[in-house]
C-alpha cells in the first residue's frame, strides 16, 4: 500500500533550481530588471497537439512543478557562476541572490485526464519569477504526463492484469527511473522493481531473477530449487535460460516439492521468444500437473501494443513485466507542451505565430459530463466566467510562492486517473486513430481573442 502523503523530492538542490534554466530565461529577466518592469504576468502550460496515437493525456508533475517554484533560487555559487559569464550586471546579481518565486499558481490535480490547448496550469507572478518559471515547470511536467499517459495505454490494453514497473535500467538516468515508477504507479500498474522508488513513493516492490542467476548454478534445476528453498513463498522461476518449455517442465518438479512441503509456486516468468505460444505451452504443462494456481509472467519489449495483441489474442499471461518501451515512452517521446503568456500587467496578451498562436487571459477548463456521468466536453472559458453545469479543473495551489494545497497523496492521483479513464468514452481511449475529443473555446475567450486580433491590425496599420 502507497503511503498517504509525500515529501517533495526535488531534481537536486534548492539552491541551484534558479540555473535549471535556458540562458535566454536569465537575459529577458536582466532586460525586465533593467527596465523597471515588475508587472505580474501570468504563463499557461498546455500541449498544442496530442504525440502520436493519443487521445488524451494524463497529468503528472504537477506537484513536483510546484515543488520545485518553491524551493526555486539562486545560492552564492550560481551567482557566481552568472558573473563568471560576463553577462549580467552587479545590480542584477545582486536581486538574484534574493530571489525567490512569491506567485501563485492554479493547477489542475496530479492524475487529472487532460486534452490539447487546456491549461494544466497556470502561473501568476511578477513577471522575471513567471518568466524564470517556465523550464522547470514544462521538465517536469512534460516528462512525467508522457510516461503517466503511456502508462496508462497500458493499464487499458491489458484489461486487469497486473503491470510491474521494470524500467529502471533503461530510462534516461536514476531521476528518470525514479519519475517513471511514480508516474506509471499513478497510471495503475501495481508495482516496480525499482527499490528506491519503492522506499520514496511507497509502491510494493517487485522482482524475479536474472538469468545470471540461473547461469551461476551448474544446472537449472540447482537454481531453481535454491531460490525456492530461500523464497518459498514468492518464487517465480525464469524459464528462458535454456530451453522455456524444458524449463517448465523442471518448474513443475521443484514445485511438486514445494507443495510437499507446505508451499506453493507463486509463478513463471517468460522473457523471451514468440510470448503467444509459450505460454499456452506452459500453461498446458503447469496445468496437466495440477498446478492450475501458478501464474505466468511475461516481461521484455512490451508496450500497449504488444499487451493488447496478447490479451485480444487469448494468450493465457497472468501478470506482465513492462519496462524499455514505456519507460522512455518509445513511439512518443515528447510532446508540444508550451508555457505561454497571456496577460501581463492586466493586460490580455496572445501569440499570432501561424500554427502556434495562443489563446488570451487567464482561464479555467469545465468538463461537462453526460447524463450517465460519462465526459462529454470540456470548455476552456476565462478565469472569471461560470458554467454553472460544468466541473473547474483548475484550483488555486500555491498563493505568494507557498503551497495552500497538500501534494496528492499519490494513492488519491492513482484514483483519479481510475475514475477519469472510467468516465471517458471508449472512442477517446482507443490505442490507435482514437476520436478526438471535443474541447471548445467560451463566449468569452472568443470576444477577447478577436478584440486583440483587432487592436493588433490596427496597430500596425497606425505603424505602417
Amino acid at each position: 500500500m502507497a503511503s498517504q502523503s509525500e515529501q517533495p523530492h526535488l531534481p537536486l538542490p534548492a539552491g541551484d533550481i534558479g540555473l535549471l534554466t535556458d540562458f535566454y530565461e536569465l537575459t529577458m529577466a536582466q532586460s525586465y530588471f533593467a527596465e523597471g518592469m515588475d508587472g505580474e504576468a501570468t504563463f499557461s502550460l498546455y500541449v498544442r497537439e496530442y504525440p502520436p496515437e493519443r487521445g488524451y493525456l494524463v497529468a503528472a508533475g504537477v506537484d513536483d512543478a510546484l515543488d520545485c517554484l518553491t524551493a526555486l533560487s539562486f545560492n552564492d555559487a550560481s551567482v557566481d557562476y552568472l558573473r563568471d559569464t560576463g553577462v549580467f550586471t552587479e545590480e542584477f546579481l545582486e536581486y538574484l541572490r534574493g530571489f525567490r518565486f512569491t506567485g501563485s499558481v492554479r493547477a489542475m490535480p496530479e492524475g487529472s485526464l487532460f486534452f490539447t490547448d487546456e491549461p494544466i496550469l497556470e502561473v501568476t507572478a511578477p513577471v522575471i519569477a513567471a518568466q524564470l518559471a517556465e523550464t522547470i515547470v514544462i521538465n517536469q511536467v512534460q516528462y512525467q504526463s508522457l510516461l503517466a499517459t503511456k502508462s496508462a495505454r497500458c493499464v487499458m490494453a491489458a484489461e486487469g492484469r497486473p503491470l510491474a514497473d521494470f524500467a529502471a535500467r533503461r530510462t534516461h538516468g536514476s531521476e528518470a527511473s525514479l519519475r517513471m515508477a511514480r508516474a506509471s504507479y499513478i497510471a495503475g500498474f501495481g508495482a516496480t522493481s525499482n527499490v528506491l522508488a519503492a522506499r520514496r513513493y511507497g509502491i510494493p516492490p517487485t522482482g524475479t531473477m536474472a538469468h545470471s542467476y540461473i547461469t551461476s548454478f551448474d544446472d537449472e534445476a540447482e537454481a531453481f530449487r535454491a531460490y525456492a528453498r530461500r523464497f518459498p513463498d514468492r518464487s517465480i522461476l525464469l524459464l528462458d535460460t535454456y530451453d522455456t518449455i524444458d524449463a517448465a517442465r523442471i518448474a513443475v518438479d521443484v514445485a511438486k516439492d514445494m507443495e510437499a512441503n507446505g508451499h506453493r509456486l507463486t509463478g513463471v516468468r517468460l522473457d523471451s521468444g514468440d510470448f503467444d505460444d509459450l505460454s499456452r505451452q506452459v500453461r498446458r504443462i503447469l496445468d496437466d500437473a495440477g498446478l492450475d494456481y501458478v501464474r505466468i509472467v511475461a516481461s521484455g519489449g512490451l508496450d500497449e501494443y504488444e499487451l493488447d495483441r496478447l490479451v485480444q489474442g487469448g494468450a493465457p499471461i497472468d501478470m506482465f513485466g513492462v519496462g524499455t518501451r514505456v519507460g522512455v515512452s518509445a513511439d512518443a517521446p515528447y510532446c508540444d507542451m508550451v508555457y505561454k503568456m497571456v496577460c501581463y500587467d492586466g493586460r490580455p496578451v496572445m501569440k499570432l505565430s501561424a500554427g502556434k498562436s495562443s489563446l488570451p487571459g487567464g482561464k479555467q477548463v469545465f468538463r461537462q459530463y453526460d447524463a450517465h456521468g460519462r465526459m462529454a466536453g470540456d470548455v476552456i472559458a476565462l478565469e472569471d466566467e461560470r458554467h454553472e453545469s460544468a466541473e473547474p479543473l483548475l484550483a488555486l495551489a500555491m498563493s505568494d510562492g507557498r503551497r495552500i494545497l497538500p501534494p496528492s497523496p499519490i494513492d488519491a492521483a492513482r484514483q483519479r486517473v481510475a475514475d477519469g479513464l472510467a468516465k471517458l468514452p471508449d472512442q477517446y481511449r482507443k490505442l490507435r486513430a482514437p476520436a478526438r475529443y471535443p474541447v471548445s473555446v467560451s463566449a468569452g475567450v472568443q470576444r477577447l481573442e478577436t478584440q486583440i486580433r483587432g487592436d493588433l491590425s490596427a496597430g500596425r496599420s497606425q505603424g505602417a
